[in-house]
């Protein structure tokens, strides 16, 4: 069986950084990225670049965009922009984080092709330090109530818009 922690999707730690009742209300199973544009927009994207690797690979509760086997196992991570890149990292370190749990070995890179940047990730110990403190509080917050919507640049373009602010 699986520890609590290794329950967490990558997409709730990326919602810690991004928004607290984001966060709450996917893990609440409301969800409304199906509906964003920009979401099917990221999809397309790392379809159309990462052409020959396999994508969306799916392990016990995290989905990783692209990965490539080899010697050490490559997780990478599409991303439109580096806007949220502090999210992006923590989703990606997590990934990391799980597949070490399984004892898989993995490098990860975070790419954003419309930069042309490639960010290169490695899992140290105080990184898995913090996502432990991290899995901590998005438990503390998933079973707490909803946080109040606290609006941001990034709200307007957010598919939970119309659902904190109208």
């Amino acid at each position: 069986m699986f520890p609590e922690e290794m329950y967490i999707r990558g997409t709730q730690v990326n919602y810690y950084f991004v928004c607290k009742t984001k966060l709450w209300l996917f893990s609440h199973n409301v969800t409304m990225e199906h509906e964003s544009d920009l979401v099917k927009l990221g999809k397309l994207l790392h379809f159309d670049v990462f052409e020959r690797f396999e994508k969306d690979v799916r392990i016990g509760s995290i989905a990783i965009d692209v990965v490539k086997k080899g010697e050490i196992l490559e997780i990478r991570e599409v991303k439109r922009s580096d806007k949220l890149e502090n999210a992006h990292v923590f989703q990606t370190l997590y990934y990391l984080y799980y597949l070490k749990k399984l004892g898989i070995k993995a490098k990860a890179k975070i790419s954003y092709p419309k930069a042309k940047k490639n960010v290169e990730l490695d899992l140290n110990e105080e990184y898995e330090k913090e996502i432990d403190c991290i899995l901590a509080e998005i438990e503390r917050i998933n079973r707490g109530d909803m946080p109040e919507p606290e609006y941001r640049s990034q709200c307007r373009k957010c598919a939970y818009y119309e659902l904190c602010f109208s």
